[in-house]
């Protein structure tokens, strides 16, 4: 006869069972053997396995009808007690998973065909715990001991623990090294292994009959309760789609008992496993029709990377990256389920994880042999790791803190303002999966672990940045670690910023030369600015000013400085000096458009400035133009700065960075939770400051908010209003006024996907780190100078002896900026070139390209006064 598969569930128990189609109702349960099949036979329910156990119970209770029955598992027989319904029911599934005897049914016995019926129905609710737990535990050995003969459905811990035991005991693990292989390599059997509801697990042992019903679903309680079956169609849909989720603890337990045996036993086995069942992920994912239920997919991949050697050994070799292969097959859905369960409170796998991934394409970019015709991008097993690492990232911002996403939607301003003011370009991801997460980078406050944990600097600089900026901008679906930028440094992702800021300026060069040649009207092919040291804003103001009405295209073209009166063709080095002369005039308190907060000393917009809105469009206009054209300025703004120039208002947050007394001040107030708050802290939602010129001013938050007192109950709401106005509305002409230039410049540019609010400002600023070792390792030498020059070792001598400020004025004197680049000293790539024997002449310098031209001097103590005067003397003098 031909057999029939179906599925079933019996008190959750995935179960695989094969019968024989015949009239026969005799036929008995040694009949069934445990099989696997396939999803499309499960509709087959559970009928057969309740049969089989309704007749367990019927012959406990009332017998074959036999008087010459000699089963002892049989009423008739004379060996079995009077039991209760809820005993014989527990019995009955005890003898079920033992393959116990059934007897043949007397002719003249009827069928109590209703003893399942609302009279005599059983309550699983009150079938005694104990029962269940050793009907449950007496059916996994039933499967420990099908293991020879077919395939395990599942694993869990009590059935792992039960068969390491029994291993170790007969001294021979060939049971389980093919457990694991057959578990592992299947996408079925592992998706339903180790999962939450498998309640009767030991460490369940404890809850209570309520506890143990409430974990099982509703097609379980209806099978061992009576009910009818649903349609064939619902029980497909369970089947499919109602799997539940990893017990995470569980697993750990039983990765650390796998781990405790050699590893020769597990680990062959295990990557072979898992080779195998990437192939089937990488199979299946594509053909899937139902592109939202991935349940058993998402389970897999949990359970896979809660290995704890997955990053070393063969698994890093080979399994590893077979799994982040089939990984790239993945739906955005369930690309966010698995993030959001990486970032559950049992996170502590995020950095096994993390650290495993960065091995894996740390351990490709060294073994690779990348070259014209094989780049990094074309790595498979990298930028498929690069692509799991990404659900990674957005997983460790869920783990983080998080400040609600209505604060990136800047507040509407007011109507008096012009209406180009409304041009304003908010940070919005296009990112499919930070979409369905809801999430933007800008949202977390501070993520689980750091975000420099996610840059892999191996790979950094082994990424040629042309090839990968080209691909960014292709249209044919290229990969580009750009589209990946948190796995970049920052001093890479700079490269990529400057190809895309250099195609832009040259492109705007190209139209004006062909204007040319076509005779049409055409601008100059540069952003030329005209200025005189002595009234360095009042020009660049007038200039950009008109520009920005007339040409605003020109800000995308390279900047060109001259300093009326003054010799020296501008290759970089005299618009560094713009840029600083710039920012020392305009930041300076005296100039009236910012403030300098005296605890962070930061500088923030004066709330009461005089100055136009012109001014403040000049700073945000010098400040994109410093980016556009990799200029480095000496400005101290706190961080909400840049958030807020990335599309987030401030928030109470911000000002520990802004005004640490104030912050404190505030948390100390939501801290205190005391009956006597009003009378300890006596404050209204009335606040008052003083202003730049002394004078006080006071600012209701509420209507009447000095008839308002601050309580217990409304305290974060006054915080809340208090850090808005002071970060936000008491600021917000100036600010947006200064938003408007700094988008001017960069609005076309990729700069908010690339960078983060800090990394902005390290764009901006450079780096803090000024280790003139590096500087001396990378510095070059021309002229007939080498390291063993005694003049250079003298030179290296007096420049480590010299205080912070005069190293600042030395990188000034020769680079033109004080400050340091991205990525340390050692990008400057300094060259010393010899500038003739000894003189009285002081050194000099191009700071265009970074070379200070050096005399032989005679001593060093004359080659210290000269360097010193040099530098303190450098303005206008000494610098081509």
């Amino acid at each position: 006869m031909p057999l029939r598969h179906t599925y079933i569930h019996i008190l959750n128990f995935p179960l695989f069972i094969v019968y024989k189609n015949n009239q026969d109702s005799s036929s008995s349960h040694s009949e069934c053997n445990l099989i696997k099949t396939d999803n499309k036979d499960n509709i087959m329910k559970r009928a057969a396995a309740k049969k089989l156990i309704e007749r367990y119970f019927y012959q406990l209770t009332d017998g074959c009808g036999n008087p010459s029955c000699n089963n002892k598992c049989c009423a008739s027989s004379g060996n079995v007690s009077t039991l209760t319904p809820n005993e014989a029911a527990a019995q009955a599934i005890q003898l079920f998973s033992e393959d116990a005897t059934l007897c043949e049914r007397h002719p003249n016995k009827i069928a109590r065909t209703q003893i399942l019926g609302s009279k005599t129905k059983i309550k699983i609710d009150s079938l005694p715990t104990n029962e269940i737990l050793l009907a449950k535990r007496e059916f996994n050995s039933v499967i420990n001991r099908k293991l020879g003969t077919a395939k395990t459905l599942f694993l869990n811990e009590n059935i792992l623990m039960d068969l390491i035991a029994d291993c170790k005991k007969k001294e021979n693990f060939s049971p389980l090294i093919r457990t694991l292989g057959e578990i592992f390599s299947s996408i079925e059997c592992l998706s339903r292994s180790f999962l939450q509801t498998d309640i009767f697990s030991e460490t369940n042992t404890n809850k209570s009959k309520t506890d143990v019903i409430s974990g099982l679903d509703k097609e379980a309680v209806r099978s061992l309760e009576g009910e009818k079956d649903k349609d064939e169609d619902s029980c497909t849909e369970l089947s499919k789609n109602s799997i539940p989720p990893v017990d995470i603890p569980s697993l750990r337990r039983c990765y650390s008992a796998i781990l405790e045996l050699n590893s020769s036993i597990y680990e062959n086995t295990l990557v072979n496993a898992l080779v195998t069942l990437a192939g089937n992920l990488q199979m299946e994912l594509p053909t899937r029709k139902d592109k939202m239920n991935h349940d058993d997919i998402l389970n897999v991949l949990i359970i896979v990377f809660e290995i704890p050697v997955l990053g070393s050994g063969d698994f890093l070799e080979t399994a590893l990256p077979a799994i982040c292969r089939a990984s790239q097959c993945l739906n955005v859905e369930v690309m966010a389920k698995l993030a959001r369960t990486w970032s559950r409170p049992d996170r502590s796998s995020l950095r096994n994880i993390l650290e495993n991934l960065q091995q894996l394409i740390t351990l490709r970019v060294i073994v690779s042999n990348f070259h014209r015709e094989f780049y990094v991008q074309n790595e498979n097993v990298i930028t498929s790791a690069t692509k799991l690492m990404k659900i990674l990232y957005y997983a460790n911002m869920l783990a983080g803190v998080l400040e609600s996403s209505e604060l990136r939607n800047i507040e509407d301003i007011n109507s008096s303002m012009d209406d180009s003011y409304l041009a304003i370009k908010l940070n919005t991801s296009s990112d499919p999966l930070a979409t369905e997460l809801g999430i933007n980078i800008l949202d977390c406050r501070k993520p689980y672990l750091p975000f420099s944990d996610f840059y892999n600097e191996p790979l950094s600089e082994a990424i040629e940045m042309d090839k990968d900026f080209a691909n960014y901008k292709s249209d044919h679906g290229k990969f580009s670690f750009m589209d990946y930028p948190f796995i970049l440094t920052p001093a890479t992702k700079i490269m990529g910023l400057y190809f895309d800021n250099r195609i832009r300026m040259y492109s705007e060069r190209r139209i004006s030369i062909l204007q040319a040649i076509t005779g049409q009207p055409s601008s100059h092919p540069y952003l030329r600015l005209k200025v005189r040291r002595d009234h360095i804003i009042d020009d660049a103001l007038v200039e950009l000013e008109m520009i920005s009405m007339d040409y605003p295209n020109d800000f995308k073209k390279q900047l060109v400085v001259e300093f009326e009166g003054e010799q020296g063709i501008d290759e970089g080095g005299v618009s560094k000096e713009f840029f600083q002369l710039v920012i020392e005039e305009i930041f300076n308190p005296d100039y009236g458009m910012f403030t300098v907060q005296p605890d962070s000393q930061t500088v923030w917009f004066n709330p009461t400035s005089f100055e136009t809105d012109a001014q403040f469009i000049l700073i945000g206009i010098v400040l994109g133009l410093a980016i556009y054209n990799n200029v480095i300025l000496a400005v101290n703004f706190p961080m909400v700065v840049y958030r807020k120039l990335m599309g987030k208002r401030g928030s109470f947050e911000d000002l520990q960075d802004l005004n640490p007394p104030l912050y404190n001040s505030l948390k100390s107030m939501l801290d205190y939770n005391k009956p006597d708050f009003e009378d300890v802290f006596m404050q209204t939602f009335r606040i008052s400051y003083t202003d730049v010129f002394g004078s006080l001013i006071t600012y209701d938050l509420k209507d009447n908010g000095d008839e308002i007192s601050v309580t217990l109950e409304n305290k974060y709401d006054f915080v809340d209003l208090y850090s808005n106005y002071l970060l936000n509305k008491s600021v917000e002409k100036q600010f947006f006024a200064f938003y408007k230039g700094f988008q001017m410049v960069v609005d076309e540019s990729p700069l908010e996907l690339l960078f983060r609010p800090e990394e902005i400002e390290l764009l901006i600023c450079g780096s803090k780190n000024f280790d003139f070792d590096e500087l001396e390792i990378s510095t070059e030498y021309d002229g007939g100078y080498t390291t063993e020059t005694q003049i250079i070792k003298d030179f290296w001598s007096i420049v480590h002896a010299f205080t912070l400020d005069d190293k600042r004025k030395l990188l000034q004197f020769t680079t033109g900026s004080d400050r340091v680049p991205v990525g340390g000293l050692g990008r400057l790539k300094l060259v010393i070139a010899k500038n003739g024997p000894d003189s009285n002449r002081l050194p000099t310098s191009h700071t265009c390209f970074n070379v200070l031209l050096l005399p032989e001097y005679a001593s060093k103590e004359k080659l210290k006064d000269r360097l010193i005067k040099a530098i303190n003397y450098s303005k206008g003098f000494g610098m081509l």
